[in-house]
C-alpha cells in the first residue's frame, strides 16, 4: 500500500496540511516542525506527487485524465471530448487507463500523474467508503463518475437513475411490458452508487410507476461491458425461453451486441423486440437498425470538468473553496431500434460543449 500524506502526518504528529506545506516548501513552517515532518517522510519512504513539484516551478500546461479502460467506447469518446475542451484553453492532456485496479487508483490519488497541473479522475474500484483518501490529495483534482460522492473535491457526473428511467419509459410508451435489462454487475450488490446499480434502479422505478410487475429473471448480469458480452447475454436470454419484447442495455456496447444476437435468432428489431442503449457513442447511428440511446451529456461533462479543474489550478492547492457537484443534462435519442425513423448521428463534442456555469 502506498504511503499517504496522512500517514506522514500521523507519524510527525501534525496535520496533512502541514505536511503539504513542508512538501511544497512553504516558508511559514517552524523549523522544528519541518524537521519532524522531513524525518517522517524519510522513515516512511513517502514520495511527494509530481504535480505539486510542477506547480512550484511553473505550470506545465498539461492536465491528466485517468479512466478505467479506453477499450470501452464511452471512455475513449470522453477522452476525445476532454482533449477538445482542454485545447480551447491552450492545454494538453495526458490520458492514462488504470484497468480497474484498486492499487493503481490509490497510487494515482497519492502521487498524481507526472508533469501535470491537475487531474480528472474516473475511478472504478474506489467507493464512497474511500472518500477520506481525497482529504490527502495535494494537487488540483476533479472527480468523474459515480463511485465517490460527498468527498472534498469537485465532482462532475451524469443523471444515471433519471436517464435510465426515461429510457425505460420510452420503451413502455411503445406498449412494451416484458422489458429485459442487460448489464447488471454482481460486484455492485454492495456498492449502491455504481453505474449499473443506479441504472437498474431507474429501470425498476419506471416499471413500478407503470404498474408493471418486476421479473428479476429479466435482469441479466454482464461483466465486463463489451459488445461480445452483450451478445452472449442476449443469447442466454433467448435460450431461457422467457418472453420479452424490449431490451434496455446499460451501455451502447452491450446494446450493439444484443442487436447482433437478436438478428441471429431471427428476432426483428423493433417489431419483435425494441432495443435502447446508454451512452450515445459515435457508432450508434451506424448500427442496422440504428440504435436508440441515452445521451448522458458527455460533452457537457468534459467541458464542466475541464473548466472546474482549470479554476482549481488557478486558485491553488491551498484554496478552501467548497467542493462543487455538477450533473450533466441528458437526452433520449430515438432511432430505428425503438421505432424511430432517423439515424441521427451523435453531436460532436466541440459543437455540443456548454460554457462553464459553476
Amino acid at each position: 500500500m502506498a504511503v499517504t500524506m496522512r500517514d506522514v502526518a500521523i507519524v510527525a504528529r501534525v496535520s496533512p496540511k502541514t505536511v503539504s506545506n513542508v512538501v511544497n516548501d512553504h516558508p511559514n513552517v517552524h523549523p522544528d516542525t519541518r524537521a519532524r515532518v522531513q524525518r517522517a517522510i524519510a522513515e516512511l519512504g513517502y514520495r511527494p506527487n509530481h504535480s505539486a513539484r510542477g506547480l512550484r516551478s511553473g505550470r506545465t500546461g498539461v492536465i491528466g485524465l485517468a479512466v478505467p479502460e479506453l477499450k470501452q467506447a464511452y471512455f475513449a469518446e470522453l477522452a476525445d471530448a476532454v482533449i477538445a475542451a482542454a485545447a480551447k484553453r491552450g492545454l494538453s492532456v495526458i490520458v492514462g487507463q488504470l484497468g480497474g485496479d484498486r492499487e493503481h487508483e490509490i497510487e494515482l490519488l497519492t502521487h498524481g500523474l507526472p508533469q501535470t497541473d491537475g487531474l480528472l479522475f474516473s475511478p472504478e474500484q474506489l467507493g464512497s467508503e474511500d472518500r477520506d483518501l481525497l482529504a490527502d490529495v495535494d494537487f488540483p483534482l476533479v472527480m468523474l463518475g459515480e463511485w465517490i460522492f460527498g468527498g472534498p473535491t469537485d465532482h462532475v457526473t451524469m443523471h444515471n437513475v433519471t436517464a435510465a428511467r426515461s429510457a425505460v419509459e420510452h420503451l413502455i410508451s411503445l406498449g412494451r411490458r416484458r422489458i429485459a435489462v442487460i448489464g447488471a454487475h454482481p460486484e455492485d450488490e454492495t456498492r449502491q452508487l455504481g453505474p449499473s446499480n443506479l441504472r437498474i434502479q431507474g429501470y425498476r422505478e419506471a416499471l413500478a410507476a407503470a404498474g408493471i410487475e418486476h421479473d428479476p429473471r429479466l435482469e441479466r448480469v454482464v461483466a465486463p461491458w463489451h459488445p461480445d458480452d452483450g451478445a452472449e447475454a442476449a443469447r442466454e436470454l433467448i435460450r431461457s425461453g422467457l418472453e420479452f419484447d424490449a431490451v434496455f442495455a446499460l451501455t451502447d456496447a452491450l446494446a450493439l451486441g444484443a442487436l447482433r444476437a437478436l438478428g441471429e435468432a431471427g428476432r426483428v428489431v423493433p417489431d419483435d423486440v425494441a432495443v435502447i442503449g446508454f451512452d450515445n457513442i459515435a457508432i450508434s447511428h451506424l448500427a442496422n437498425p440504428s440504435l436508440s440511446s441515452v445521451d448522458p451529456g458527455r460533452a457537457e461533462i468534459a467541458e464542466m470538468a475541464v473548466g472546474m479543474l482549470v479554476e482549481r489550478i488557478e486558485w491553488g492547492t491551498g484554496s478552501s473553496r467548497p467542493a462543487r457537484l455538477h450533473k450533466a443534462a441528458f437526452d433520449v435519442i430515438v432511432r430505428e431500434s425503438s421505432g424511430g425513423t432517423t439515424v441521427t448521428a451523435p453531436t460532436e463534442p466541440a459543437d455540443a460543449a456548454q460554457a462553464l456555469n459553476g
